[in-house]
């Protein structure tokens, strides 16, 4: 019988594949950090030796129309809010943390019905191999994007 790598994960020399959640929410620009320190506050988002980590996806367009029962009322026309972005990060499949997460995304989001979602995956972490000599790493390569004077 063929194991479920997306439930138990799997290792390679240099990268083990561990069963996390993806949890994703889509918010306009000036509510993103506020609800990402918000979400900090009780779930670190570590991966491996460094914690606050999420991707931030900017620019989009959310097409909406107000329904009945919404709290600005019904409306004819096809709404479009500019600058909605999207905001990615691990979790582990814990239903506990999630729920502290979804609760601190909904607590200081600006919408009152947000848009989260939540995806089984499977991440990459690094298994600690020594490859400081490796000449395709940004730190062989003239740096990274931070630089000194940051």
């Amino acid at each position: 019988m063929a194991l479920d790598i997306l439930q138990t994960g799997f290792a390679t020399r240099p990268i083990t594949m561990t069963p996390l959640w993806l949890v994703a929410y889509q918010a306009p620009e000036e509510d993103v950090d506020r609800i990402f320190d918000e979400i900090v506050k009780s779930v670190p988002l570590e991966h491996g030796k460094t914690d606050r980590n999420a991707y931030r996806a900017r620019g989009g367009v959310e097409y909406y129309r107000p329904r009945a029962g919404t709290p600005t009322g019904a409306e004819d026309d096809l709404r479009q809010r500019p600058n909605v972005n999207e905001v990615r990060f691990f979790i582990p499949r814990d239903t506990a943390v999630l729920e502290q997460v979804i609760t601190a995304i909904y607590d200081v989001c600006s919408y009152y019905e947000p848009v989260i979602t939540v995806q089984e995956v499977l991440r990459s972490t690094c298994n600690g191999l020594d490859d400081s000599e490796n000449p395709h790493r940004w730190w062989n390569k003239n740096g990274d994007w931070k630089t000194a004077d940051d």
